[in-house]
């Protein structure tokens, strides 16, 4: 039985679907050596020319968007440091501008890119087509869209001019439930109530069947001016590609405190109990492979931060993450290495040098957008077999029999040892302080766990003290049969 299964009377409803997504945008002629060069060549410009044409292009660009930010009733802030805080800016603008809808404000910074550009070879002592990490200023435009909610256009003002979308797919899905008239209130990126979780599943299903590359392209279309010449020389644009896809399963409880009696226990009980080989099965792979694994690494991870306890377990990049949001459980997988996955794609193959015929293959999964719906599937599967994998907690409150046990006098070696006062501070204390993760490993002494329980540690009397304890929790076994 799982967790969803064990709780089915204290949940609500589960909702799958996409949470952070950034997806970066290439003008991929661009970005390759003899194409860039044609693209000179047919705006006649000489490669010792590179630097005014490029830099006349770049101020098309920035006047541009200068005057399109203008238009939209917004401001260029410009930040001169990496450490100020953007989604702060961002969110006390939203504030003053609350109902607005479109660009809510701009950000200007520069920052480190690659670039296209001509340098001179040392070697054959002439110019040539080359690239290089540079410097160049790059704007932040962030919109409340009616399309997607709060989100960020980032682009860079040097060749090849590379973009940046951020969106959430849950502010996306909330744009959804709105046009369809479905209650719901949010909670830090979480939805803490749907009216009707079946019929929100099935937009948020529905979401793969909408080509938001086209909605990508509209947009950068009003941002960039240099297209329809790209465009006329290439009949080319952006290439969309996934940079970072996390989806979310939400596991939507009656209640925070419903979630708060289980959350805890499972989550540690969860970080000792799965294995290398356990996370290994996670994404899909072969137990019996294993051993084969020597690229990459596999990492477990358990961390106490200030909202709650978060447990991750990752491999190669790769990565599944379980923690709290108020009344929701949430599993997250994210995907940044999608190659260690397969897709079925279609291709040609020549048979006796003759015919041509199509077949398909599973190969490594690439970054297009396109390939969308496959991270859908494979994060479904990984948070499925994840979901099945957790431990049951037992929530049932110990039986009369058991704290019986643990309390009575026993003999051993003709010896009476006294049983634990379950109802004593100082007895939980004890048990609080021998459970903690840090004796894993080498166990603990006398002297280790007194400084951690009692205040006069090295008094005789608390050396003593404690060899009875350690003697009486020698036998915990025994007094717990």
């Amino acid at each position: 039985m799982n967790i969803i299964e064990q709780n089915k009377e204290k949940i609500n409803g589960i909702l799958e679907t996409f949470d952070r997504m950034i997806i970066n945008g290439y003008i991929l002629q661009l970005c390759n050596y003899r194409q860039f060069l044609y693209y000179l060549i047919q705006n006649n410009i000489r490669l010792k020319e590179f630097d005014q044409f490029a830099l006349s292009q770049t101020e098309i660009l920035c006047n541009h968007i200068d005057k399109y930010i203008k238009n939209n009733n917004c401001e260029t802030i410009y930040l001169n440091s990496g450490k100020i805080d953007k989604n702060e800016i961002v969110m006390n603008e939203l504030d003053k501008n609350n109902n607005k809808v479109g660009l809510i404000t701009a950000l200007s910074t520069v920052e480190i890119c690659n670039t296209m550009t001509v340098k001179p070879n040392k070697e054959t002592q002439k110019l040539e087509v080359t690239q290089r990490p540079t410097k160049c200023k790059h704007y932040y435009l962030y919109y409340n869209d009616d399309e997607f909610g709060l989100m960020y256009l980032k682009i860079q003002t040097w060749f090849p001019y590379n973009v940046q979308i951020y969106i959430n797919g849950r502010e996306y899905l909330s744009k959804l439930l709105d046009k369809s008239n479905i209650k719901y209130e949010m909670y830090n990126n979480s939805f803490s109530y749907i009216e009707d979780f079946d019929k929100a599943q099935e937009i948020a299903d529905n979401i793969l069947n909408q080509k938001i590359s086209d909605s990508f392209d509209g947009l950068i279309n009003q941002i960039n001016p240099l297209l329809p010449n790209i465009n006329k020389i290439f009949s080319a644009s952006y290439y969309w590609c996934i940079d970072q896809c996390e989806f979310a399963t939400d596991i939507n409880f009656k209640s925070r405190t419903d979630l708060e009696n289980i959350y805890k226990t499972l989550v540690e009980t969860a970080y000792f109990t799965f294995s290398s080989e356990d996370i290994y099965s996670f994404f899909g792979r072969n137990i019996s492979r294993i051993h084969m694994f020597s690229k990459g690494e596999i990492v477990s991870d358990l961390r106490h931060r200030y909202q709650g306890y978060r447990i991750k377990f990752k491999i190669n990049n790769n990565q599944i993450k379980m923690y709290d949001k108020g009344n929701n459980l949430r599993i997250e997988v994210t995907i940044n290495n999608p190659k260690d996955f397969k897709i079925m794609k279609e291709k040609e193959k020549i048979i006796e040098h003759k015919e041509i015929i199509k077949e398909k293959v599973w190969t490594p999964m690439g970054k297009s957008i396109s390939n969308l719906y496959r991270y859908v599937e494979i994060s479904k599967s990984i948070t499925k077999r994840y979901i099945e994998a957790l431990p049951e907690i037992d929530l049932e409150k110990p039986t009369l029999s058991e704290v019986k046990n643990v309390s009575e006098k026993i003999k051993v070696n003709s010896k009476t040892i006294t049983g634990f006062n379950l109802l004593n501070t100082e007895t939980l204390k004890v048990l609080q302080v021998i459970s903690n993760g840090k004796y894993l490993i080498n166990g603990f002494t006398n002297k280790s766990i007194r400084k951690d329980i009692f205040n006069d540690s090295d008094s005789n009397y608390i050396i003593n003290k404690t060899t009875r304890l350690l003697y009486k929790l020698k036998f915990m076994e025994s007094l717990k049969k």
